[in-house]
């Protein structure tokens, strides 16, 4: 991506510095999960500039994705996720570094696969939904002393201005918030920075006959996860290019 002049950096460059959109170039971020919230993340990192990322998911783009994800159309249904994200930052910077890693992220393959990474990516982003998994990246990174943003819950949440960046020991009103604090404590997680809405889930009735497991009280709105993912991915930018004094203050 060309930085300078009427390159497509220089907008941004006016707001971050030639040095830090430098900075970004030479950054690398891994994305673990290409949701709503993932996907949409990995298009902001890619359109700010970031030179490398690692994106991870083992998911087919399905007809139910299309309301929120960056990388679900009729045209890219049935396949990998990992591939429709490589073409897509391609389109936005051919000079972006791009490693897809179709793989399941999984709470006991966690230590293994951000272990190989560990000195080769300056950020992580958590967009997995599944509670142990998120626990176990959170662990190995307080642990390792890895750059890390989790996603919190995104379903049954209508109210973008709620969203906020915070400590997850200093969060409210979120359910999935509640469970990473207690069991986070239980681990010896000392910090761990997220993005979370304080609004108040709306109330879904289960659908009748359907069993626990299969979360059928659990909507999504359409821009909700593409806002968090956008959040996510300003959180990241600015610490990364060294504008954001505050951003490393929770961890």
């Amino acid at each position: 991506m060309v930085a300078g002049g009427d390159g497509a950096t220089s907008k941004l460059e006016l707001i971050m510095g030639r040095e830090g959109v430098e900075r970004l170039a030479a950054s690398t971020v891994m994305v673990l999960g290409l949701g709503g919230v993932g996907s949409n993340c990995v298009e902001a990192l890619a359109r700010g500039g970031v030179g490398g990322l690692v994106v991870v998911d083992h998911d087919v783009v399905q007809a139910s994705n299309i309301n929120r994800q960056a990388i679900a159309f009729h045209s890219t249904l049935g396949r990998k996720k990992t591939d429709v994200v490589r073409a897509m930052v391609a389109d936005i910077n051919p000079a972006a570094r791009v490693e897809p890693l179709d793989a399941f992220v999984l709470a006991e393959n966690v230590p293994e696969l951000l272990g190989a990474y560990r000195d080769r990516v300056d950020y992580v982003v958590d967009a997995i939904d599944t509670v142990s998994t998120k626990l176990a990246i959170a662990q190995y990174a307080d642990a390792q002393g890895i750059r890390l943003i989790s996603s919190m819950g995104a379903a049954n949440k209508l109210r973008p201005e709620c969203f906020r960046a915070a400590d997850v020991y200093d969060t409210v009103n979120c359910p999935l918030c509640r469970i990473m604090r207690k069991e986070g404590r239980k681990r010896g997680i000392r910090r761990l920075r997220v993005l979370y809405s304080c609004e108040q889930p709306v109330p879904v009735p289960v659908r009748e006959g359907a069993a626990r497991r299969e979360r059928s009280n659990l909507g999504t709105a359409s821009y909700v996860p593409p806002i968090m993912g956008q959040m996510i991915a300003g959180e990241v930018l600015r610490e990364l290019a060294g504008v954001d004094a505050d951003a490393g203050s929770a961890r």
